[in-house]
């Protein structure tokens, strides 16, 4: 199957209100365009220099998304043109992305990266964390920055009802999430949960956004 066959068949097999994130870390432009050129505006990342460099030789009408862990120092490179920004884990890391986005002149949206798994190796904040990040003074002073939702990954696993237990777990979190009063800098709206192993039961469990890589482009 051609990366135009494998994205129209899963895009035929999504509710209409769940968003397709093609994941594109480590292929070259020829492929996403390929993606591009069937329809797919939408394309994650998780390595901001290539997501950058991409950027600049591909359609300003894609929107990118980083979905791979952000180092601070980083935020910069990406911040003239991110259009979401999902691993956000830290206060710290918020306020240098409300910094750049500032620098920049622009909102950058992102989401909350809430720790789900059973492994020690994912990023992410608990609950409280979570939390104390919405309640500082900080984060309400901050105006350059939309927090959007949440994201989460579940744990590597075949254990479909450890997965099940954890994306239900994330999705209580945002239902409480999107309860709390919007302001000009929370807006939740989006889950995004569920890659190519899992979307289908990230879906199930309420998930709003999938992060899809090798069904569409095949393995790296």
């Amino acid at each position: 199957m051609s990366i135009a066959q494998n994205l129209l068949k899963i895009k035929s097999s999504l509710p209409a209100n769940v968003t397709l994130v093609a994941v594109s870390k480590t292929k070259p432009i020829p492929d996403l365009m390929e993606a591009y050129n069937t329809g797919q505006r939408i394309f994650g990342e998780n390595k901001i220099r290539e997501m950058a460099e991409k950027w600049e030789q591909m359609p300003k009408d894609i929107q990118w998304h980083m979905i791979g862990h952000v180092q601070t120092n980083k935020v910069k490179f990406m911040a003239a043109f991110v259009s979401l920004i999902h691993g956000v884990d830290s206060l710290k890391l918020l306020e240098e992305i409300d910094k750049q986005a500032q620098k920049n002149n622009r909102i950058i949206d992102c989401l909350l990266q809430i720790y789900i798994a059973e492994e020690e190796s994912k990023f992410g904040l608990d609950e409280n964390e979570l939390d104390s990040v919405l309640a500082s003074a900080a984060f309400q002073e901050m105006k350059n920055i939309r927090i959007v939702g949440l994201m989460g990954m579940a744990t590597f696993t075949d254990n479909q009802e450890q997965i099940r237990k954890e994306f239900t777990h994330l999705k209580s979190i945002f239902d409480k999430l999107v309860t709390l009063p919007k302001t000009q800098n929370l807006e939740p709206k989006t889950l995004s949960m569920g890659m190519s192993g899992d979307y289908q039961l990230a879906i199930e469990c309420g998930s709003t956004m999938v992060r899809i890589g090798s069904r569409i482009f095949g393995g790296r």
